[in-house]
């Protein structure tokens, strides 16, 4: 508008004046990409400051991890990220601008036809599934973060601010720190700040309710009211509310809202399975659906769409973000200053924070060390060990877990069970697994660390941060009576070793009154 000076980020972001708007974790604005001539949405992170007045270089790590894997994620239902950076003192992440009308803002202007509730569930679960198999969770899933475009696709908004998913070892996040907004928080979020695919699938469930009934039933009149209501009120069935909402649509709301994580689907493309049948014939949405003219993205979908699907009976295969496959080279003979070039090569990549190219770097060159050299050479130990590292880095957990195994499983046969780096190396296995939604089995693998570091007689600060780790997995897991008997016996021993008002006291007390008040 004339008249209004307009900002540019990096000499190339010319951001509009009049289209700020706030959020989570900053402000978004849109603007223009000068240099490409093409419109773009910049979002900027806050830098919280810490007591000493400067900023918080954890925050800032994490925004930069977080805005490598979002690029990394490639979904025609997100949005694209085509830049990072910083300006001055600010974060920022530059996006594809999108079109078309919030689910927040159908909400306010009509009523959501039950076949495009289900459409809208469905697309948002094709994105939650290539997202989970990455080890990304959304966190903050609900109505003001889902664009339905003119098209008919939706886009799921707010990436940016997904943490991969998280565990209490991870210093890039804060376990106990509850990311995302109340209305639509699972109660595994609310009570100890863990967020796992299922944590994606509760927050969904909500917005479901809502777009078919009209109403969030858990809004309260505080944030915290509102967490208290995902936490103990049982949720109403959709029919009682809205009377042409099939049964097995309300039964498969009810499941998705279910207070514990292991009862819920097992993962998002179960639930979007279920959602195709009640969305397959879609009426007019006349006003936010444009069915006047073809669009290109309904044309590639008709295409693609006649592609078979899974025969009836059979499981359809998780996606998977691959990485590009690397082109079958012609073995060259190993060299053992290949270790120290690879290592060098993916320092400097580490630094960039370029992890998943300094992973690929340090992989290629851990098998022909190991074949020449042996897997326990201490030269090729100590690639592993950077391997492992950097696969946890980049939130690929699924790769970093056989590392962290493998690693203590050979550690422990050269330098013995009670190994200082044999126990980190369990230790960030169960984190991988954990991260990775696969919490039975976390639980199990940090229980049998626990027995084994007492029988060692690690330092007990270890082993009181270990025992906190397993109470809010416990919580997480939605298994309250084993992480109220975990934490209740932790408090004392906190209390004794560091005095009754040190912040992991608190926040385990204030865990513990919160459980004591569901009651």
């Amino acid at each position: 508008m004339a008249g209004l000076s307009r900002r540019t980020i990096d000499g190339r972001y010319e951001l509009d004046p009049l289209s700020r708007r706030g959020g989570g974790m900053g402000e978004v604005w849109f603007g223009y990409d000068k240099r490409l001539d093409r419109p773009i949405a910049i979002k900027f992170i806050r830098i919280d400051r810490l007591p000493d007045g400067k900023p918080n270089k954890e925050l800032t790590q994490r925004f930069v991890r977080e805005s490598r894997i979002t690029a990394r994620l490639e979904h025609p239902g997100i949005p694209a990220v085509y830049d990072c950076g910083t300006h001055g003192e600010e974060l920022y992440l530059v996006m594809q601008q999108i079109t078309g009308c919030s689910v927040a803002d159908l909400l306010d202007e009509t009523e959501i036809p039950v076949a495009w509730a289900a459409a809208i569930a469905a697309q948002v679960c094709s994105v939650l599934a290539v997202a989970h198999a990455n080890s990304l969770v959304h966190r903050d899933l609900k109505p003001s973060n889902l664009m339905l475009t003119p098209d008919g696709s939706v886009k799921v908004l707010d990436f940016g601010i997904a943490a991969a998913l998280s565990s209490a070892a991870t210093r890039l996040t804060r376990t106990g720190v509850a990311v995302g907004t109340p209305e639509y928080m699972s109660p595994e979020q609310a009570m100890a700040g863990s967020a796992s695919p299922q944590s994606d699938l509760y927050a969904l469930g909500v917005v479901l309710d809502e777009m078919l009934s009209g109403e969030n039933q858990f809004s309260g009149p505080t944030p915290l009211a509102s967490m208290h209501n995902h936490m103990g009120r049982t949720p109403r069935p959709l029919r009682h509310r809205r009377r042409d909402v099939p049964e097995g649509l309300e039964r498969l709301v009810l499941w998705l809202l279910e207070k514990t994580p292991d009862k819920r689907p097992s993962s998002a493309m179960v639930v979007y399975e279920r959602l195709l049948d009640f969305c397959r014939d879609l009426p007019s949405f006349t006003g936010y659906v444009d069915t006047t003219s073809p669009h290109p993205v309904r044309m590639y979908a008709g295409v693609v769409g006649r592609i078979d699907a899974p025969p009836k009976g059979t499981s359809p295969t998780e996606p998977v973000l691959s990485m590009p496959a690397r082109p079958v080279a012609t073995h060259e003979p190993f060299r053992p200053s290949d270790i120290a070039l690879a290592r060098k090569d993916a320092q400097v990549l580490r630094a960039e924070s370029r992890f998943t190219q300094a992973a690929e770097v340090l992989a290629g060159t851990v098998e022909p060390a190991a074949r020449t050299l042996g897997a326990g050479n201490a030269d090729v130990i100590a690639l592993r060990i950077e391997l492992a590292d950097v696969l946890f880095l980049a939130g690929d957990y699924r790769r970093a877990a056989p590392e962290f195994a493998g690693l203590a499983a050979d550690l422990s046969e050269r330098d013995g069970p009670d190994n200082d780096l044999v126990l980190r190396f369990r230790l960030m296995e169960a984190n991988c697994h954990a991260a990775a939604g696969e919490t039975t089995l976390a639980l199990t693998q940090l229980g049998q660390l626990l027995e084994d570091e007492r029988r060692f007689g690690v330092d007990e600060d270890r082993v009181l941060e270990l025992r906190r780790q397993i109470g809010l997995l416990e919580l997480g897991a939605g298994d309250q009576t084993h992480a109220k008997k975990t934490l209740m016996d932790l408090l004392p021993d906190l209390e004794h070793r560091y005095g009754p008002r040190h912040p992991t006291a608190l926040k385990v007390r204030e865990i513990l009154g919160g459980l004591d008040g569901e009651r």
